[in-house]
C-alpha cells in the first residue's frame, strides 16, 4: 500500500467516524438522552462501524458509508 493510499484510507475512516458520531449524537439527543448519554451513543456508533466496508469503498463519502452501515 502506498503512502497516498494509506492516507486516503485513513481519511475515509476519519470521515466515517465523524459522520457516525454526529449521527449517533443527534439521534440520542432527539430521543431525550442527556449530553453524557448522547456522547456514549456516539461512541457506540463509532465502535459498530464496519472498517472493512469503510476502507473498501474507494471514493465513497463518509455520509454514504455511514448510511450504508445501517
Amino acid at each position: 500500500m502506498s503512502d497516498t493510499a494509506g492516507l486516503n484510507d485513513a481519511e475515509r475512516v476519519r470521515e466515517a467516524c465523524i459522520a457516525a458520531a454526529l449521527e449517533g449524537y443527534e439521534e440520542a439527543a432527539i430521543a431525550g438522552l442527556c449530553g453524557e448519554g448522547a456522547l456514549e451513543m456516539a461512541i457506540s456508533v463509532i465502535r459498530r462501524l464496519d472498517m472493512a466496508e469503510v476502507v473498501g469503498q474507494e471514493g465513497a463519502s463518509a455520509a454514504e458509508t455511514s448510511k450504508q452501515r445501517r
